[in-house]
């Protein structure tokens, strides 16, 4: 049953995350064509923000390794705005614009031990990498997103205060960033925490207007956290088919918000996200098959098995 609540939007932006965030932890490599397959499958199911792949050195995620290939092999469905790709400096982002792609990301940290752990840098090392991939890309007329890891809590620093998570923010976004993710890497966010940071970055002047949520479903907050940041105005939620996903640089970190779960509890708030759920779920049930273990998402395990 359709049942409405008060204070939530209309619409919301699924930016899907489970080809690049999602199969970067598998402890094996995919196929590039199995990849492929599955960002078809996922735009035929009606998710039309996908971020595909990330141009990183092959030594720091070998799963990743055939971001060229993958890209070449989408054709020009890689190459449209809503296809990002994540690269970490400027190498990456000349390897991104001889592929042909036209949007990026970035992907900073709200901790120190996780941006050595992640870029081998220093907060402030690595927002002046990030400084010229910025402005390259905006000058070549691409679309930037700016990650924010470790916004909630961290696995070596413990709580992070918020006021630490703001800062970075500010600092990202000053660069030039379109979007900001703000991402719960170890999945500890609780909804009272989600609401305070989301106050804090309006007080800031980063309105929700510019906010995507990225939360990990470690303690089964993911849903009740997108709940709340939705009452607060946002309208990109990020999620992953199936619940693909974690971070390799952070052990704790399990996996995403599934899209299917995401998809079932808007569908119920009569909140349209444009996705075919018996569709998706379908994809979800063919990647697990080829990972060769189930999915960890609750709506896959009851629909698809039905």
């Amino acid at each position: 049953m359709v049942e409405p609540a008060d204070g939530l939007p209309d619409s919301i932006t699924i930016y899907e995350v489970g080809a690049r965030d999602g199969l970067q932890n598998e402890k094996s490599v995919v196929p590039t064509a199995v990849k492929a397959e599955f960002i078809r499958r996922m735009i035929d199911a009606g998710l039309d923000t996908i971020e595909t792949t990330s141009f990183v050195p092959p030594s720091w995620i070998p799963q990743l390794a055939d971001a060229t290939e993958l890209v070449d092999s989408l054709g020009q469905e890689a190459r449209r705005p809503t296809r990002p790709v994540l690269v970490p400096n400027e190498r990456g982002l000349d390897n991104a614009l001889a592929a042909g792609v036209k949007s990026i990301a970035v992907f900073g940290s709200a901790t120190e031990t996780f941006a050595r752990k992640n870029l081998n840098r220093s907060i402030a090392e690595s927002l002046d990498m990030f400084a010229p991939v910025v402005k390259r890309a905006k000058d070549d007329d691409l679309w930037v997103r700016g990650y924010v890891s470790m916004c909630f809590g961290d696995p070596w620093e413990g709580p992070v205060p918020i006021e630490q998570v703001v800062d970075v923010c500010a600092r990202l976004m000053e660069l030039g960033c379109d979007q900001l993710s703000i991402g719960d890497t170890i999945g500890v966010g609780t909804p009272g925490h989600v609401a305070r940071l989301l106050d804090a970055l309006g007080d800031s002047g980063i309105g929700v207007d510019r906010i995507g949520v990225h939360f990990h479903d470690t303690y089964g907050q993911a849903l009740s956290n997108t709940l709340v940041a939705l009452q607060h105005g946002v309208r990109v939620v990020d999620a992953s088919t199936g619940g693909l996903g974690g971070c390799p640089y952070a052990k704790s970190a399990t996996g995403n918000l599934a899209t299917e779960d995401l998809v079932w509890m808007c569908r119920g708030l009569g909140i349209e996200t444009g996705v075919d759920l018996d569709k998706l779920v379908a994809t979800s049930v063919w990647m697990a098959d080829q990972l060769g273990r189930p999915s960890p998402s609750r709506v896959v395990r009851a629909l698809g098995t039905a």
